[in-house]
């Protein structure tokens, strides 16, 4: 059997997230300490993941979920397209500001909860012609 795999990425783009991963903001280690090492049962997440040209600031690949996180510098333009490059290779995007993820931690991690269950398929799917 062929072993699969990945595609090569772009060596300034992993160069990139590899500094970013140590330049991390307050809110983004607020959000790591709470999604790192399988902290939400059954989904592994990475920060600053790269999806060439943008590398998302954390990324579930099971259940295709970025997690963004924005200060003050994002502009609602370039955020939107953003979202629609990452949406369009497939992944759902949901966004908090900086503020939310230092101030209710629990209810942007309550968010991201939900946001994996509903992404993640039905462990028991109903048979090929049944259900909806």
């Amino acid at each position: 059997m062929e072993e699969r795999q990945r595609a090569k990425l772009p060596s300034d783009t992993l160069d990139r997230a590899r500094v970013l991963r140590g330049y991390a903001t307050d809110a983004e280690r607020t959000i790591w300490q709470r999604l790192r090492n399988n902290q939400l049962p059954g989904f592994k997440f990475r920060r600053q993941y790269p999806v060439p040209p943008y590398i998302a600031d954390f990324c579930c690949p099971s259940a295709r979920l970025i997690v963004e996180l924005d200060g003050s510098q994002h502009s609602q333009h370039t955020d939107s397209v953003r979202t629609r490059f990452l949406e369009s290779k497939g992944f759902t995007v949901i966004r908090f500001w900086d503020n939310e993820a230092l101030q209710q931690t629990d209810a942007v991690m309550e968010a991201i909860w939900n946001a994996c269950r509903s992404a993640a398929p039905h462990p028991n799917p109903s048979p090929v012609g049944r259900g909806a």
